[in-house]
């Protein structure tokens, strides 16, 4: 049953893309890609930052990872003091806002190593990471797998052997 469930995301994703396979499993309450054998946490909901501050200024934060997302910066951008963003942010999210923004790195990075072909300082630089060794010990702490052995682990159609097709225009 999990390896069909595995199969249809894996269709859905090529056909429609990861946006569209990521909500479906997340609305399936499973699972993009199987762990399979290894710790995979569950993506960080794009969502979350946004509904915590409340704030369109936010909003895009998750699609400029490398910019400056320290607690004061954020806290200015929705005109609260760092200590009342943090409590906030707590309450609405359950983290604390440097550990979701982190996560939230990673997440990135992850579908970068799946998707793309960029090289790691490349991938580090664009995710908000200050360099590859960064994200690589983050990599060994969170996944316990270099990002090198991910990225072959769980390449797009890797662990189904699926190859990209293109639909025709």
């Amino acid at each position: 049953m999990t390896a069909g469930m595995d199969l249809a995301l894996a269709l859905v994703q090529d056909d429609l893309g990861r946006d569209v396979a990521l909500a479906t499993a997340q609305l399936l309450v499973v699972f993009l890609k199987r762990p399979g054998g290894s710790h995979n946490s569950a993506p960080t909901s794009r969502h979350s930052l946004t509904a915590t501050v409340r704030s369109p200024n936010c909003s895009a934060d998750l699609d400029h990872l490398d910019t400056d997302l320290t607690i004061e910066a954020l806290a200015e951008r929705v005109n609260m003091s760092p200590r009342n963003f943090v409590r906030n942010f707590e309450r609405e999210a359950g983290t604390p806002p440097g550990v979701f923004v982190e996560r939230a790195r990673l997440d990135a990075a992850r579908r970068a190593l799946e998707d793309g072909e960029d090289q790691l300082a490349t991938i580090a630089k664009r995710c908000g990471f200050t360099s590859a060794e960064i994200l690589r010990r983050l990599f060994q702490r969170r996944l316990s797998v270099s990002p090198t052995a991910y990225r072959q682990r769980f390449r797009f159609g890797a662990l189904m052997g699926i190859k990209r097709r293109r639909c025709a225009p």
